[in-house]
């Protein structure tokens, strides 16, 4: 049962309703990303407003590429990866994708080339993902790890 303050007179109305509340998952992912599971921004010892803000504003971008990633990690939307990556990251993913080729079917990365899910199988494996069927698929914490591992791969030590 969903408490709402919104008229309900169809089965429409319903649907639109849950639709609306199941956003709020990808809304606490969000929120994940940013603290304890994720980037940590609670554990900053910054002490000015505008460096907070400037730290929020920088790690909400980060946990919102990592969101992206987990929903597009089973290829549903076929989301183009230049809404995500800049020209030179995709180069670097196209590149290290031919290294994360495995030898058996299995182990390649069978989404279209240049979507979001293509990506996100590419930034997985850097997390540490196994690509493997039986094992879990990759959450938000693999995906930070392997942003992490593809900044330092694309931008060097000082990026991470």
């Amino acid at each position: 049962m969903l408490l709402t303050t919104h008229p309900v007179v169809t089965a429409a109305d319903a649907w639109r309703i849950v639709s609306w509340y199941k956003q709020r998952w990808i809304i606490e992912q969000l929120f994940r990303s940013l603290k304890s599971q994720g980037l940590r921004i609670e554990d900053s010892q910054l002490d000015s407003a505008e460096g907070l803000i400037k730290l929020v504003a920088i790690a909400t971008r980060v946990a919102c590429i990592v969101i992206q990633l987990v929903q597009a990690r089973n290829g549903g939307e076929q989301l183009q990866v230049e809404f995500v990556f800049t020209p030179d990251e995709i180069e670097a993913l196209k590149a290290i994708n031919k290294t994360l080729k495995g030898r058996t079917e299995l182990q390649k990365n069978h989404h279209r080339p240049n979507t979001v899910a293509w990506a996100a199988w590419i930034i997985a494996k850097l997390g540490g993902w196994t690509g493997y069927a039986s094992h879990r698929p990759p959450g938000p914490i693999t995906f930070h790890m392997g942003m992490a591992r593809f900044q330092l791969l694309v931008y060097g030590p000082a990026s991470v």
